[in-house]
C-alpha cells in the first residue's frame, strides 16, 4: 500500500485528507499537536503521528529521516496572520512565510530522496488568495503567491514527480474562524467549502491513472 505523509492532519482541510486517503494508503500524520494527531491515527486504519515543529529544521530533518520511499506528501500546514501594508508587522509576514513557504520548501528537499524513489505525488494547499490578492491580505497573499512559483518550479525541476496546486477558496476550518473573527462578521459555516471537498479534489490529484498529471486544481464555493 502507497505511503502519504500529510502536514496540518490534526484537523481542518489536513485531517479531512487523511481521511479520504485513508482506505487507500498507509498514512504519517504530521504536525504538532501529538494528542490530537495521536487521536486520528486511531481513527484510521493504517496511521501514525509524525509530531515536529515544521518550522524547526533539525527537528523535521530528524523526523523523517528514516522515509527511504514516499508515494504522496502532502503540505497542509498553514497560518494566516493578516493586515493592510501599514498595520501588519515584520513578524506578520516573516510568520507567513515560515510556515507557509519555508516549511513547506525544506520539508520538500529533504524528502525529494525518498519521492523520487516512488515517483511521487506533492500536493502543495494553497488558496484563492495564491492567485489573487485582496486589500488586507498581503502577508498571507504574498506568501500564497510564493508557494504557487514553488510549485510551479519543483514541477519543472523533478519531471518523474507529479505536482499539484490546489487553490481552494475559504473554507469551513478552525482558521476561518479566526479570519471572521478578526473581520468581526458572524460565522456562519455554511457559506463556505467543506474540508472534504478540498480533500476529494486531492484524492482525485494523487490516484489519477499514469497518463495524467493534475498541476492545477481552483475549487470555490458555490
Amino acid at each position: 500500500m502507497p505511503l502519504a505523509l500529510i502536514t496540518g492532519a490534526s484537523k481542518g482541510i489536513g485531517a479531512a485528507i487523511a481521511r479520504a486517503l485513508a482506505p487507500s494508503h498507509r498514512l504519517l500524520l504530521g504536525g504538532r499537536d501529538a494528542d490530537a494527531l495521536t487521536a486520528l491515527a486511531d481513527e484510521l486504519p493504517d496511521a501514525e503521528p509524525l509530531v515536529a515543529e515544521l518550522t524547526d529544521p533539525d527537528a523535521v530533518a530528524e523526523a523523517v529521516a528514516g522515509i527511504s520511499s514516499l508515494d504522496v506528501l502532502v503540505h497542509s500546514a498553514g497560518v494566516a496572520p493578516l493586515g493592510t501594508v501599514e498595520r501588519a508587522s515584520r513578524a506578520d509576514w516573516q510568520r507567513n512565510f515560515d510556515v507557509n513557504v519555508l516549511a513547506v520548501v525544506e520539508l520538500t528537499r529533504l524528502l525529494l530522496p525518498a519521492l523520487r524513489a516512488a515517483s511521487g505525488d506533492v500536493v502543495l494547499i494553497n488558496s484563492g488568495a495564491g492567485h489573487n490578492a485582496r486589500p488586507g491580505w498581503g502577508p498571507y497573499a504574498a506568501s500564497k503567491f510564493a508557494l504557487r512559483a514553488f510549485g510551479d518550479v519543483l514541477r519543472g525541476e523533478e519531471p518523474s514527480l507529479r505536482v499539484t496546486s490546489v487553490h481552494p477558496g475559504r473554507t469551513d476550518t478552525p482558521m476561518q474562524q479566526r479570519i471572521v473573527a478578526g473581520e468581526g462578521r458572524e460565522y456562519r459555516g455554511a457559506d463556505f467549502l467543506r474540508p472534504e471537498s478540498v480533500a476529494a479534489a486531492v484524492l482525485a490529484a494523487v490516484t489519477a491513472g499514469d497518463d495524467a498529471h493534475v498541476t492545477e486544481v481552483s475549487i470555490r464555493p458555490r
